[in-house]
């Protein structure tokens, strides 16, 4: 019983970890995010099918080699599109929870595109146009990583709350 609330203390813990790492970038946020999953799941407190894992296990896989080979920082040295794309991505998110469970990845997915695209119409983000290749790279490139773990984060949460 005491291993299971520490599980569970660990699980949030973890998943609290990679929504401050969407906002402020350090390392890849899904790999604490899938981390804080699968100890929520061995706490017995959500039940996470094998094919999620399975499905959630590789996009963090691709996340974290999109880190490792996209260029590190904006070309003006700039940071804030992170908070763009993670806060729109979050709302998006716990949109599509209270919508339909079954669309949220997709309100993930549409919450990012609207932080990137709102980002790219300031003045620190006008580099970025918004029909053009530079915009789909950055997208792939930053928000991607982005929606897999407010994703992972939220299938964490709906199993919380639904369950």
């Amino acid at each position: 019983m005491v291993m299971q609330y520490i599980l569970l203390v660990a699980g949030i813990i973890s998943l609290v970890i990679a929504l401050l790492l969407v906002l402020r970038p350090r390392w890849v946020a899904a790999v604490p995010a899938f981390l804080g999953l699968v100890l929520m799941h061995y706490s017995y407190y959500i039940a996470v099918k094998p094919m999620t894992f399975a499905f959630w296990g590789i996009a963090t896989l691709i996340t974290v080699g999109l880190f490792y080979l996209s260029p590190k920082g904006e070309p003006d040295g700039h940071s804030s599109s992170n908070l763009y794309v993670g806060f729109t991505a979050m709302a998006g998110g716990m949109l599509g929870i209270l919508l339909a469970p079954r669309v949220m990845v997709l309100g993930v997915i549409l919450g990012a595109a609207m932080g990137q695209l709102a980002y790219s119409r300031t003045p620190d983000g006008k580099w970025m146009l918004s029909p053009s290749s530079q915009f789909w790279r950055y997208f792939l490139a930053k928000c991607l990583p982005a929606i897999v773990a407010v994703s992972i984060v939220c299938i964490a949460v709906m199993g919380i709350v639904i369950d």
